[in-house]
């Protein structure tokens, strides 16, 4: 059968399709199909029909006018029929019991004690399915993703107008002031503008998720317009769940973001400032305010693990034993991995293969997200900056420590770095603030570290004495957590709802703390479940998983979650 031309696929994320003449590509010529015979099952352009309908009068071709008669094409049947997990298998059966769409590997792996897993192609006999209707449905989540982009942009002008509002404010009680003035001034402007910088990020992300949300629905929307009226059940019935999961994905961001915010900027100035300009640090106070609230989540909500999967990380046969210390998932989803035995930071696809490497100067040991495409990786006694650019790694700038790093977590402007005996806070410049807490009992007393989403708590692994110690942010103890299931302890991991998991290395347990560091809420996984010396965990939300690297293996687990 023929096949697309590359100048037709691919653009934006739409699918486009068009057909090569069969002919015209067996001579490497680029010419668009005009006709399809059902006969010879191939395509000609309008040159290399005139020959054909001479050698065979009797043969039926079909026309651009009857395109319906068409086959599907190969870009939407790989699109359609290809496991989203396992990207080598079609999906050929159907588990009624999770109403999930499963190739045979996802079958055995995730369903094969599910009571009723059917093949589709016994389903297509009984089912019937409404791609139209489909179709209308896309359409309308569409509008409304549209809409909420266009009330995120607009929004994000409402927040600049109130900016500019509110910096012509600033210049009037500066008038008032005397010259002396001047470098409070501008630490006060300095902070409004970090302000509109930080409320535009968590914007900019929603509009960006709308945007990624409607390309992957036009692409189903183009694939249902394809696929329509051709009588390709096992293709419909595919395309029917596959739309009916988006749509659910789609209305339940939609649902998160139905209540319409504006974000504005405030300075309210000090009346007395004049009179007590010796002990003001800035003109007045910077705020914003919020229309609605969110819900917020449960930090203590239980993870409950549904299925396991393996993954080999090894980057080739002639590299040394994978030995995984940090794993670091981005808001666009990507995944980075630190190989301490190979001086390695490795970026993962979706399906958790390595697509791309750098090597670093030494052996990593912590990892922690700076910005929504860059991440700070501790190398012995200095911090290397790595950005990840068109799913390739680049290194960046580097700090230069007079200590050794291991630990390293991140909350808006500061760094938070352990030396296996002490707990530090930095600058994103790469300044000292202080020594937060050390303790010189043990050889690894303050190991790992996390912190939570609101920056209140810090949490380290204290690997001498097997125990999880929970700070202020002061530095001041709150909680020690000590269990039989976390016999040294060495990574710590917060989610973004604020669920606390760590992992014992010597226990191989991987388990769930509460966020006040203070009780066991579940082991969640265990040696009998693959972990054998975890040295890293973390919790991927676009896939809910928990992702965990263990100690000189080749590679991680992949815990499905609920």
């Amino acid at each position: 059968m023929a096949t697309f031309s590359q100048s037709t696929i691919d653009k934006g994320s739409d699918i486009v399709q068009d057909f090569l003449c069969s002919t015209c590509e067996d001579k490497k010529l680029d010419n668009t199909a005009d006709f399809y015979c059902e006969c010879c099952v191939k395509f000609f352009c309008g040159n290399c029909i005139n020959l054909h309908s001479q050698l065979f009068t009797k043969h039926d071709t079909f026309g651009r006018k009857h395109m319906k008669k068409w086959p599907v094409t190969k870009k939407v049947k790989d699109f359609l029929l290809k496991c989203d997990v396992h990207r080598d298998e079609n999906l050929k059966m159907f588990c009624d019991e999770h109403s999930e769409l499963c190739c045979t590997n996802c079958a055995f792996l995730n369903h094969r004690h599910c009571p009723k897993v059917t093949l589709i192609s016994d389903i297509v006999k009984i089912q019937s399915t409404d791609l139209k209707k489909l179709s209308v449905s896309i359409q309308t989540i569409l509008e409304e993703m549209r809409k909420l982009q266009g009330n995120q942009e607009a929004n994000l002008q409402y927040m600049q107008n109130s900016f500019d509002e509110q910096l012509q404010k600033i210049h009037e009680t500066r008038r008032k002031i005397n010259a002396a003035l001047d470098t409070i001034e501008q630490k006060t402007l300095n902070e409004m503008k970090d302000t509109l910088t930080k409320l535009q990020a968590s914007c900019k992300d929603d509009v960006n998720k709308c945007i990624s949300l409607q390309d992957e629905l036009k692409q189903l929307r183009d694939a249902i317009q394809d696929i329509s009226d051709k009588s390709k059940l096992e293709l419909s019935f595919i395309a029917t769940w596959k739309c009916k999961d988006k749509i659910q994905h789609c209305e339940t961001f939609l649902k998160k973001n139905s209540l319409q915010v504006r974000v504005s900027i405030t300075f309210q100035p000090n009346s007395e400032i004049v009179q007590y300009l010796s002990k003001l640090s800035g003109l007045g106070k910077i705020d914003h305010s919020t229309q609605t609230l969110r819900v917020q989540e449960n930090p203590n909500k239980v993870f409950t693990v549904q299925g396991k999967s393996v993954h080999n990380v090894k980057k080739s046969r002639y590299s040394k034993e994978c030995y995984i210390t940090a794993i670091c998932v981005l808001p666009e989803g990507q995944v980075l991995v630190a190989d301490y035995t190979n001086n390695t930071i490795k970026l993962l696809d979706q399906q958790h293969q390595v697509v791309s490497h750098c090597s670093v100067t030494s052996s990593p040991s912590g990892m922690c997200q700076i910005t929504p495409t860059e991440v700070a990786v501790t190398l012995n006694s200095e911090v290397q900056f790595i950005t990840v650019n068109n799913r390739k790694l680049v290194k960046g700038r580097k700090l230069q420590l007079q200590h050794l790093c291991y630990g390293i977590a991140c909350h808006q402007e500061d760094l938070y770095i352990t030396d296996i005996r002490a707990l530090y806070k930095y600058t994103l410049s790469g300044k000292q603030v202080s020594k937060m807490y050390g303790d010189k009992s043990g050889f690894c007393t303050v190991y790992m570290v996390a912190v939570s989403p609101t920056g209140d708590k810090l949490y380290i692994t204290d690997s001498s004495h097997h125990r999880l110690l929970t700070l202020a942010r002061d530095g001041s103890v709150l909680a020690t957590f000590t269990d039989p299931a976390i016999l040294e302890p060495r990574d710590v991991h917060v989610t973004p709802a604020g669920q606390v998991l760590v992992c014992g290395f010597l226990s191989h347990t991987i388990i769930q703390v509460d966020d006040e560091g203070r009780k066991k809420l579940a082991i969640l996984a265990t040696e009998e479940d693959g972990v054998v010396y975890p040295q890293s965990v973390c919790y991927n939300r676009h896939t809910a998983s928990i992702l965990v690297g263990l100690f000189e293996n080749n590679s991680i687990l992949v815990f499905k979650v609920q």
